[in-house]
C-alpha cells in the first residue's frame, strides 16, 4: 500500500493508505478502518464486533446502534450479513465520516449516521435497538484510549437503549496500559447482566464483550459461514472464539 495523504480533523491525524484494492484509515500507527473491494474481514477487531451483534439469544438483529463509526469497517460486515437491519452510528469526528464517505464507498451502505458526542446523546435518547455497541475511542499521540470509565450512570443510559432480548456489547483494546479498564468494564457487565461473553480471536489485539439476559453461543456464527466466499473471510472467520465470563460476584 501507498500512503495517499493525512488528513488532521478536530480528533486525529489520520493517514490514507491505499491499493489498487483497499483504503486504510491509520492513526498513531495503527489501523483505524479498512476497506476492501473483494473482501470483508481482517482478521481484526472488525470481525469481533460484527460476530458480536449476531449473538442476540432471539435470533438476528432488526436494530444495531453503533458508538463510534470511523470508516464503517464492522457495518460493512453486518450490511453484507443482514441486509434488511437498520444500521444507526453515532460518531463525534464529521470529517472522519465524510472521508470515509470519499474512499470507503460508506454511503453503499445504508447507515443512519450522527455527527455528535455519543455520550450526550445517548443520556437524551429514548429509542431502543437490538444491539447497541459502545466502540469509543479516541487517538492519543501514542495510543489510543477510551474517553471515559463506564459509570453506572453510563451503563444506565446503554441499557435504556437496549430493547427487550436484545444485547450490550463493547471494544476494549487489550494488553499493556489497558488492563485496568478492561478489567473494570468485565466487572460491570458482570455484576450487571445474567450473562457475558468473550470474543478475542489470536491475531486481534481486542476483546469484544456481549451482555444480555441471554447471550448466543459461539454455534450462532455457524450459520453465518456460507456468506464469506473467500478463503481468507472463511479462514478469519472461524478463528473467532467466544467464551463465557463467569459471574462476579461483590465483596
Amino acid at each position: 500500500m501507498r500512503r495517499a495523504g493525512i488528513v488532521q480533523t478536530r480528533y486525529q491525524s489520520l493517514e490514507i493508505w491505499k491499493s489498487d484494492l483497499a483504503t486504510e484509515f491509520r492513526v498513531t500507527g495503527a489501523i483505524h478502518a479498512s476497506y476492501h473491494r473483494k473482501r470483508y474481514l481482517t482478521g481484526l477487531a472488525w470481525d469481533l464486533i460484527a460476530a458480536a451483534a449476531l449473538l442476540r439469544s432471539d435470533g438476528a438483529p432488526k436494530s444495531i446502534l453503533m458508538l463510534g463509526l470511523a470508516g464503517g469497517t464492522a457495518f460493512r460486515i453486518l450490511r453484507h450479513l443482514l441486509p434488511d437491519c437498520q444500521l444507526t452510528a453515532i460518531d463525534i469526528d464529521s470529517e472522519i465520516v465524510e472521508l470515509a464517505r470519499e474512499h470507503m464507498d460508506l454511503d453503499s451502505l445504508n447507515i443512519e449516521v450522527v455527527t455528535t458526542d455519543a455520550y450526550p446523546w445517548l443520556e437524551k435518547n429514548r429509542r431502543t435497538f437490538d444491539v447497541v455497541f459502545d466502540d469509543i475511542y479516541l487517538a492519543g499521540k501514542t495510543d489510543v484510549f477510551r474517553s471515559r470509565s463506564w459509570t453506572v450512570d453510563i451503563l444506565s443510559h446503554l441499557r435504556r437503549a437496549v430493547a427487550p432480548g436484545g444485547i450490550l456489547a463493547v471494544n476494549l483494546v487489550i494488553g499493556k496500559g489497558h488492563r485496568t479498564m478492561q478489567s473494570h468494564t468485565r466487572k460491570m457487565l458482570q455484576s450487571h447482566f445474567a450473562t457475558v461473553r468473550s470474543l478475542k480471536t489470536s491475531d486481534s489485539m481486542n476483546e469484544i464483550l456481549v451482555a444480555g439476559d441471554a447471550v448466543a453461543t459461539r454455534t450462532r456464527l455457524d450459520k453465518y459461514d456460507d456468506f464469506f466466499h473467500n478463503w481468507r473471510d472463511r479462514m478469519f472467520w472461524n478463528r473467532i472464539e467466544v467464551k463465557r465470563l463467569a459471574s462476579f460476584v461483590q465483596p
